[in-house]
């Protein structure tokens, strides 16, 4: 008699049990870092921007009347997006006490919901 050689259809069931209990270990950590990283290029691209419209503030004695005003007089290449909209225009724009000093104070992100520390991106 010649047998076949192959895997029969318990053997396969029992590795795609195996795989699929892998599978829900790490897909919910793998989400969790994708969040976190987002979280820090948010971070990282407030920082740049408020440190750009304070260059912009120092060296003109005004606030930039809009973000795009940053790029344009090449204080950024560009605006940034954030990450969590992945929009340059969901930014939130916190014009100056006195109007007369420009349009853009600061920045804040338009981001709907919180952080994974609980805080909102709004507010950030």
């Amino acid at each position: 008699m010649h047998r076949r050689r192959g895997f029969t259809l318990i053997e396969l069931l029992v590795v795609m049990a195996v795989v699929a209990t892998l599978l829900t270990l790490v897909v919910p950590r793998y989400f969790g870092s994708i969040d976190k990283s987002k979280e820090a290029v948010l971070k990282e691209n407030l920082h740049q921007m408020r440190e750009a419209i304070s260059r912009y503030h120092a060296d003109r004695g005004k606030y930039p009347e809009t973000l795009e005003a940053l790029a344009t007089d090449k204080y950024l290449r560009k605006v940034p997006l954030d990450p969590i909209t992945e929009s340059a225009a969901s930014w939130i724009v916190v014009r100056p006490e006195n109007p007369d000093k420009g349009g853009v104070y600061d920045v804040r992100s338009g981001a709907p919901g919180k952080a994974s520390d609980g805080t909102e991106y709004a507010q950030w």
